[in-house]
């Protein structure tokens, strides 16, 4: 059985968790899930203009780990973009630092927000998802 993935530090949830394009019904479109470490390796990276050394430095990963995450993103991302598909931003094994916990709602708070948002706005679950398999290199639908 292999081992729990440790913990990545993140600095705050992120303020938006959605993305799709403009003028495609929901219905008809398919999903990728961008973990929300993945988010913050994209922020630390592109954003913040962090390398990757540092960037895992403040994630509490290593390098080679933190490189994963990252590749995971873009390709995630790039899906998303490229495939013209909706991009949700949820779940991962993450934890808010400590010097933000104050700032932010903590994780089971934004999950119940982000649920709950769907709800709202007559989300169901019976769209296409799609995720990305780091270790096998594809996705499945």
């Amino acid at each position: 059985m292999p081992r729990r993935p440790k913990c990545r530090f993140i600095e705050a949830m992120p303020n938006v968790f959605y993305f799709k394009p403009h003028r495609v019904p929901m219905r008809l479109l398919e999903e990728v899930i961008l973990p929300v470490e993945g988010f913050e390796a994209l922020r630390l990276v592109e954003i913040e203009g962090l390398d990757q050394g540092q960037a895992s430095a403040q994630m509490k990963v290593s390098r080679q780990t933190f490189g994963r995450i990252l590749a995971a993103a873009r390709k995630t991302l790039a899906q998303a973009v490229v495939l013209g598909m909706a991009l949700r931003i949820e779940g991962g094994h993450f934890e808010v630092s400590e010097s933000n916990k104050n700032k932010t709602e903590d994780q089971s708070e934004w999950q119940s927000l982000t649920e709950n948002e769907n709800s709202k706005q007559g989300r169901t679950n019976d769209r296409k998802t799609t995720t990305n398999k780091s270790s096998a290199g594809s996705s499945s639908k």
